[in-house]
């Protein structure tokens, strides 16, 4: 099990930024970095992220012993985590669901999201860091979508408490990648996903993709039938339901 160092501050440009910079400065795999606020948090595609005071904005650094083509397995596993910690702090009847490949619904709003930043080397993984945002408290406006809060669905958490939590989920499944694999990664990540079957549209080159959710491929791309043909994303902003 990774040993969690974390950093606490009040205002950062960029939890991950501030990660990467030590990680390019020799830091071990486990720093994590949390700030109240972020005056610079990027989100996926280049986007703003915004970070009002009460929200989780947390950044983690691994140095993981693997080729760049397998870095596509943690934004799902990164998913897993937060939601199994969201989770510990919901009443019961309350789930959260994972859309591919980084976002963490609740009551469909987006509550989560995950940033990758990674550097390969020769061989392997020089080192990765991934950004987490969750919504506790505020649910900053996203232009056509909807978001969610913890707090609206009858969730308490402080940044810390939250921060505390996905760090034990994010060792618990980094652990299980390592005895298990990342096809148990993937199965665990169906397993909170949208059902098969789910209308969903592909943003991705300028062009929208609309079909049924068909699966996870064993590389963690989004499977999507598209009249009756199976189609392989490997990047992409995905909506559910139809965009036209």
């Amino acid at each position: 099990m990774i040993s969690w160092r974390l950093e606490v501050f009040e205002v950062l440009g960029s939890t991950s930024d501030h990660c990467i910079a030590r990680a390019k400065a020799g830091a071990a795999e486990g720093l994590a970095i949390l700030a109240h606020q972020q005056s610079a948090g990027r989100g996926s595609r280049g986007r703003q992220w915004q970070s009002p005071p009460g929200n989780l904005n947390l950044s983690v650094l691994l140095r993981p012993s693997l080729p760049a083509s397998e870095s596509s397995i943690f934004p799902l596993l990164a998913g897993i985590a937060v939601a199994d910690a969201i989770c510990a702090f919901l009443p019961a009847q309350a789930a959260p669901m994972l859309k591919w490949p980084n976002d963490v619904l609740l009551d469909q709003g987006k509550l989560a999201g995950i940033l990758i930043d990674a550097a390969p080397n020769a061989t392997n993984l020089e080192w990765l860091v991934i950004g987490i945002g969750i919504n506790l408290a505020h649910a900053p406006e996203i232009p056509a979508r909807r978001t969610s809060t913890l707090q609206a669905h009858g969730g308490e958490a402080t940044p810390e408490a939250a921060a505390q939590i996905v760090l034990h989920y994010l060792g618990f499944w980094l652990e299980h990648l390592g005895s298990s694999g990342a096809a148990s990664v993937l199965d665990a990540w169906q397993q909170r996903a949208h059902p098969i079957g789910t209308c969903l549209t592909v943003q991705t080159g300028g062009l929208a993709v609309t079909g049924r959710y068909a699966g996870l491929s064993p590389e963690g791309e989004l499977l999507l039938n598209v009249e009756d043909r199976i189609e392989r994303f490997h990047t992409g902003e995905t909506l559910l339901g139809k965009r036209f």
